[in-house]
């Protein structure tokens, strides 16, 4: 089947390109910014590591126990029989054992606790027996065990994380625990948006005939709260051309990345195209995506541009499945997908063929750990109701004419959360 298809509504000679196309070309027109930063540990949860991170000491430190019990030397222990050792002192965590020990001695320990130099062994304190300062140990006591050794974990001088990272919560405990109090990350991104359109009314303004509240500012803000971008909202611009070739030409004199929702379709008042022409370049327009197939890519000045559709659902999706992969490059994190998993469909859908289809469905799992998903109603569009209802995009191919009940279906889940109403 050919990458590109045909849209009912596009000429014929312009072919709508592919989510996969569309993804292609822009990861060969981005190059990851090189500018980094150093910032406190306390801050880098979420940021792009620029530069590997070596650890300066040998985690753990020293040897220690991993339980609390009694550490004792192997050599001590009989070939067969229980045995007992006199307890000499406390090794406690934070406050190792001072003493030396000699044959037929041991200590109490404490997990984490440093194990004395002469002893190479722990057993768990359920496993023997107390009287006085005699422990007695069993006879099927096992030696060299519990025991954490230098270096066990991680050894001075290895890598601990490599390029490229998103520091995650794992990764932010792995450094501090080897005293890595600053790091070095990638700058923020710095992005601005806003909504074009006569028809938008700020949220503190009563509403009249012939206007909506401006919902996609709050989306992309939303959207956009992340810990690798610094986010600009620059409000809405009425459809003037000339006004908005102003905004557009000064916003990317300042931002990594410009984002605009509305005027990218095919009406009289959509001017966003022909500015692009003319101030930039454009790398594609429309894509063959429902919802959202007028989205156009493209340059101005070092700035790069997404002309998003002014439908809010669309917003969403387009946002979701072509900004954040080119946001994620940009950034310079490491190349990814969002996860699929097949599941069986409760819902009649409908489609036609000619693009691929984001529809929004609620995702359940069974007793059995079967995955079900029905539609979450409406899929217009501009029905934001029904993507509030929903957990999941159904994504349906662009040769899929429909699907039945029963049909096995790709689901793509907002989060590893299901919903266990249904």
């Amino acid at each position: 089947m050919p990458d590109t298809m045909q849209d009912c509504y596009a000429p014929k000679s312009k072919p709508l390109l592919t989510i996969t196309e569309a993804l292609d070309r822009i990861r060969q027109a981005i190059q990851p910014i090189e500018q980094s930063e150093t910032v406190l540990l306390n801050k880098a949860l979420g940021r792009i590591l620029a530069e590997p991170i070596y650890s300066p000491i040998n985690m753990p430190f020293d040897r220690n126990s991993a339980m609390d019990g009694y550490a004792f030397a192997s050599a001590d222990k009989p070939t067969q029989g229980a045995f007992d050792l006199e307890c000499i002192g406390i090794s406690w965590a934070g406050k190792p054992f001072q003493g030396l020990l000699q044959k037929g001695q041991c200590v109490r320990i404490f997990t984490g606790a440093v194990l004395p130099p002469e002893t190479d062994s722990v057993v768990m304190q359920e496993k023997v027996q107390v009287d006085g300062k005699t422990i007695l140990f069993p006879e099927h006591t096992s030696v060299h065990q519990n025991v954490r050794e230098i270096g066990e974990d991680v050894k001075q001088g290895s890598c601990l994380i490599t390029l490229p990272k998103k520091l995650t919560v794992s990764d932010i405990s792995l450094l501090a625990s080897v005293g890595v109090a600053k790091v070095p990350v990638k700058r923020a991104l710095k992005v601005a948006f806003f909504s074009t359109g006569d028809e938008l009314v700020t949220l503190d303004q009563p509403l009249t005939s012939g206007k909506i509240y401006d919902s996609n500012r709050y989306t992309l803000q939303s959207l956009l709260a992340d810990a690798n971008v610094m986010a600009t909202d620059m409000g809405i611009i009425p459809d003037d051309k000339q006004l908005l070739e102003d905004n557009l030409v000064t916003a990317s004199k300042a931002y990594d990345v410009v984002i605009t929702t509305g005027g990218a379709s095919v009406g009289e008042a959509d001017y966003v195209k022909e500015i692009l022409e003319r101030c930039g370049e454009v790398n594609f327009w429309q894509i063959a995506i429902k919802p959202g197939k007028p989205l156009a890519f493209g340059k101005i000045a070092t700035s790069y541009f997404f002309g998003l559709p002014g439908n809010p659902v669309s917003v969403l999706a387009t946002f979701q499945q072509i900004v954040a992969p080119a946001l994620r490059k940009l950034a310079g994190e490491s190349p990814s997908k969002a996860l699929r998993i097949t599941a069986t469909c409760n819902s009649l859908l409908k489609k036609a063929a000619g693009r691929q289809d984001f529809q929004r469905g609620i995702l359940s799992q069974d007793d059995d750990g079967n995955f079900l998903v029905v539609s979450s109603g409406a899929q217009g569009s501009n029905m934001l109701s029904s993507m509030s209802r929903a957990n999941c995009y159904i994504v349906l191919p662009s040769e899929c004419t429909g699907v039945n009940v029963g049909d096995k279906v790709s689901v793509e889940p907002f989060s590893l959360l299901l919903d266990e109403r249904h």
